[in-house]
């Protein structure tokens, strides 16, 4: 009869959120080159990466956002670079507005599009 005193508690890992990203990493969630995410920091004076001691860049997630957007209005909107720019600088407030919507919409799409893979999935076996 000897139980024990401790009983199991489920561990739920927390998810550990980064401060900053690399540059690689940034250009991996847009799938886009590195090179592009430099040349559009030097014509986009709203992106300002921090560089470290050895002159690497490190986005935060401010930053991300402000990638979203350019991203956003030059390759999904088919914008030039001076249109984004000028949008940009009329409207910033009401574009992240709309560039987040988008954002949110396109994850939820992504969630239900696992959600159907997965229900279909189950029927199938």
């Amino acid at each position: 009869m000897n139980e024990p005193i401790f009983r199991a508690v489920p561990y739920k890992e927390k998810e550990i959120e980064k401060k900053y990203y690399s540059i690689g990493e940034v250009a991996a969630m847009f799938k886009v080159a590195t090179s592009l995410i430099r040349y559009w920091e030097g014509e986009f004076d709203i992106i300002k990466p921090k560089k470290d001691k050895k002159g690497n860049r490190r986005f935060t997630k401010e930053d991300i956002e402000k990638i979203r957007l350019i991203y956003h209005l030059v390759k999904e909107k088919g914008y030039t670079l001076q249109g984004a720019q000028e949008i940009i600088k009329k409207d910033m407030h009401q574009i992240n507005d709309k560039a987040g919507i988008i954002g949110k919409l396109h994850e939820i799409k992504g969630f239900l599009e696992d959600l159907r893979n997965n229900i279909n999935g189950s029927n199938n076996q």
